[in-house]
C-alpha cells in the first residue's frame, strides 16, 4: 500500500518550506507565518513529449527554440473599458489575453471600478464577473446603483477555481472579473484559501485560462496593512500588470497607479472622485488639487509634480511653530518624514534658518503622495514662506532637487511641468537653471526663472 506524502509547512510570506512548524521564518523573519500543506503524490516518470499536456504546461507554446528573427509580431487592438483614466494606466487600453492585478484598501472602490469596467465592456460581448466575496443580490444592488443597464453581465458567486473555469468554458466572455484572488480555492490543494499553494495555483490557472483563449482577465487582491499586496511575492510576478488603488477615506478622490506594465508605462496614474453613482473620471487633477487653496497665506507653495507621463500641480502646506517640548517635532503628509528631515538640515546648514527649536508640519493638501526628489524645492519653499511669515505670490510655482550642499539640481520632463503649469495660468516658475534652455526664458505668458542653490531660490519667491 502506498503511503500519503508526509504534510510540509509553508511560510505565507516567502514559500519557504520545512518539515515541521516554525514559530518564525528562518528566511524573511515572518511570525506565525507557517501553514501545513500536503503535497500531492508523485505518479511516475515523465518524459518531455508528456509534458505538453501538463496543467502547467504553456498554452501555444512552441516545442523547440525559433530564432529570433523569423517571429512575427501580431498586433492586436486595445480594448476600452470606457473610462478614460482607467485605460490611460492600463496604456491605452486593456490587452486581449493579458491578466491585469488590481490591489486596494477595503472599501476603497475597486469593487465599484471594475464593476463599472465590466459594465461598459459587456456593450461588445459577454463579460463574467466572479466573486467570491459578495452574492448576486449584493453586486446586482451595487449595480442599480451605477446604472448598469441590460448587457450581457454574467455574475457568479464562487469560490471554487474549478467552477470558475468551467464557466469561462462555457460562456466564453469577452472579459473575466475575479473579486478576489485571495477567495478562490482549487480541489487539488487541502489548505485553506488565500494561503501561498492556493493563490499560486489561481493565479496560475487564470494565467493560462487568459493567455490560451485571449481573454483579458482582471483579479482583485488584498493588501496588508503596510500597503502592500496580500499572499505570495510570486502573484505580482505572474500577473502583467499590477495597479494600486489609493485614497484617504476622508477624501472624495481615488488614485489608481501602475507600479508593473508589460504594455504601458509604469508610475502612470489616473485620478477618480468617488460620488454617489461610482467613480468619475478627473480629466484635470490640478484644478481639483488646487481648487481650495488660500491665495495670501504664508506657508503655501505650489509644486510641479509628476506622475508617469501625467504633470500634476498640487499644494505644498508647512506650518512652523515653536516647540513647547524639549524635543521638537516633525511630522509629515504626504511626502517621506526622511526626507523633511533631510530638507530641515539643508535649510538650516544653508540658507541660515534656525529651526532646531520648533515643530514643523508639512502637508500635501488633497490627500495626495508625492515621493519624486523634484519636490524638494516646493516643501523648502513652503517651510520657509510660513517660518518669516512671508506669502508667495499666488501666480508661482516651482520643482527642482536640492542636494545636502544646497545646490538646485536638475530633474527630468521638466517641460511638461512647465506647459502644466503655464495652462493653469500660472505667471512664473521656479526651476533648475540647467533645466533651461539659453533662448528660452518663457513658455507662454509664464517666465521661468533658473537658480542654482536654495538661497537664490528663496531669494526669488520671498523677496
Amino acid at each position: 500500500m502506498a503511503r500519503s506524502p508526509k504534510p510540509v509547512y509553508v511560510c505565507q510570506e516567502c514559500g519557504s518550506q520545512s518539515p515541521k512548524w516554525l514559530g518564525r521564518c528562518g528566511d524573511c523573519g515572518a511570525w506565525n507565518s507557517y501553514v501545513e500543506e500536503r503535497p500531492q503524490p508523485q505518479e511516475g516518470s515523465v518524459d518531455a513529449a508528456a509534458a505538453a499536456g501538463h496543467r502547467y504546461a504553456l498554452a501555444g507554446a512552441s516545442g523547440s527554440a525559433r530564432l529570433y528573427a523569423e517571429i512575427e509580431i501580431a498586433q492586436h487592438a486595445r480594448l476600452t473599458t470606457g473610462i478614460d483614466e482607467f485605460d490611460r494606466v492600463l496604456g491605452g487600453g486593456v490587452v486581449p489575453g493579458s491578466l491585469v492585478l488590481l490591489g486596494g484598501e477595503p472599501g476603497i472602490g475597486k469593487s465599484t471600478l471594475l464593476l463599472q469596467a465590466a459594465a461598459n465592456m459587456a456593450q461588445g460581448g459577454p463579460v463574467l464577473y466572479a466573486s467570491g466575496e459578495e452574492s448576486e443580490h449584493q453586486i446586482k444592488t451595487r449595480g442599480e446603483r451605477l446604472s448598469v443597464g441590460k448587457a450581457p453581465l454574467y455574475l457568479l458567486a464562487e469560490t471554487c477555481l474549478e467552477r470558475i473555469l468551467e464557466e469561462i468554458a462555457r460562456i466564453r466572455p469577452a472579459l473575466v472579473v475575479v473579486d478576489s484572488v485571495q477567495t478562490v480555492f482549487s480541489l487539488k490543494f487541502q489548505s485553506a484559501p488565500g494561503s501561498i499553494g492556493q493563490v499560486r495555483e489561481a493565479a496560475t490557472q487564470l494565467l493560462f485560462t487568459a493567455k490560451g483563449q485571449n481573454i483579458p482577465t482582471f483579479l482583485v487582491g488584498h493588501v496588508t496593512k503596510d500597503g502592500s499586496l496580500a499572499g505570495p511575492k510570486a502573484l505580482e510576478h505572474v500577473v502583467d500588470t499590477v495597479l494600486y488603488f489609493e485614497g484617504e477615506r476622508h477624501h472624495s478622490h481615488r488614485v489608481v497607479r501602475a507600479v508593473k506594465n508589460r504594455f504601458g508605462a509604469v508610475s502612470e496614474l489616473g485620478v477618480f472622485e468617488m460620488t454617489s453613482a461610482g467613480l468619475r473620471p478627473v480629466p484635470n487633477p490640478s484644478k481639483m488639487f488646487l481648487a481650495e487653496r488660500p491665495t495670501n497665506a504664508p506657508g503655501s507653495a505650489v509644486l510641479c509634480s509628476l506622475e508617469g507621463s501625467r504633470p500634476i500641480l498640487v499644494e505644498v502646506q508647512a506650518l512652523v511653530s515653536s516647540s513647547t517640548y524639549g524635543t521638537a517635532r516633525r511630522m509629515a503628509s504626504g511626502i517621506d518624514s526622511n526626507r523633511l528631515s533631510l530638507l530641515l538640515a539643508v535649510l538650516e546648514k544653508r540658507a541660515g534658518l534656525n529651526l532646531i527649536g520648533d515643530d514643523v508640519f508639512v502637508n500635501v493638501a488633497g490627500g495626495m503622495t508625492v515621493d519624486e526628489p523634484a519636490s524638494d524645492l516646493g516643501v523648502l519653499a513652503a517651510i520657509s514662506s510660513s517660518v518669516r511669515n512671508r506669502v508667495i505670490p499666488a501666480t508661482t510655482a516651482m520643482f527642482g532637487e536640492v542636494g545636502l550642499a544646497g545646490e538646485v539640481r536638475g530633474i527630468a520632463q521638466a517641460n511638461l511641468r512647465v506647459r502644466e503649469a503655464a495652462q493653469m495660468g500660472f505667471r512664473h516658475c521656479i526651476m533648475p537653471e540647467a533645466n533651461i534652455e539659453p533662448n528660452a526664458r518663457a513658455e507662454g505668458d509664464c517666465q521661468l526663472i533658473g537658480v542654482r542653490t536654495v538661497g537664490e531660490a528663496l531669494d526669488a519667491l520671498l523677496a
